[in-house]
């Protein structure tokens, strides 16, 4: 794996031609070759991905996609929570030749300081337990485990993760 400066990474607003089938086909084969996850997850994937592009308010709702060399390595978006103050935080993902150089901190950053800028008050995110990295950048942000449980959604049993932060400090 080739070592990237991350300063030169692009995170750029969803919006070109193929970045909505990308997300839904990385986290798809990546996800599939990490955790053994299957066509359930992809699919809850392509939900939010349609949900997302087929009605969102760009006030309130938000994506971005990061690059490398015109190559895509991450991605995570902002949507509406249950409630008018609460954003959510959802697929975060990056791409192994994206890994290890903060990228993932600087997608969360992202998408907490819009987050504010919208005005929410609170943000929340659902996550799995065997995801340690993207764990480590939300508690590393002020996230804290609100709620688990264990499902057996993607084939195999995990604890599910519920995190909040406050967006007013």
């Amino acid at each position: 794996m080739a070592v990237m400066d991350v300063t030169a990474v692009e995170i750029r607003r969803l919006g070109r031609p193929g970045d909505l089938g990308w997300v839904v086909q990385a986290h798809g084969e990546l996800y599939a070759a990490e955790y053994g996850w299957g066509e359930a997850f992809e699919s809850l994937v392509a939900r939010i991905v349609a949900d997302y592009a087929s009605d969102h308010d760009p006030e309130l709702e938000a994506a971005w996609i990061a690059e490398q060399d015109g190559e895509r390595v991450g991605c995570v978006f902002c949507v509406r929570g249950p409630d008018e103050g609460t954003a959510k935080l959802r697929l975060l993902l990056l791409h192994p030749d994206g890994r290890g150089q903060g990228l993932g901190g600087r997608l969360v950053d992202t998408c907490l300081q819009f987050a504010r800028s919208a005005g929410y008050k609170r943000m929340v995110l659902w996550t799995n337990d065997p995801l340690v990295a993207a764990r480590h950048i939300y508690l590393a942000r002020g996230f804290k485990l609100t709620g688990s449980e264990p499902h057996d959604l993607f084939g195999e049993e995990v604890l599910s993760q519920t995190y909040e932060v406050d967006l007013t400090r």
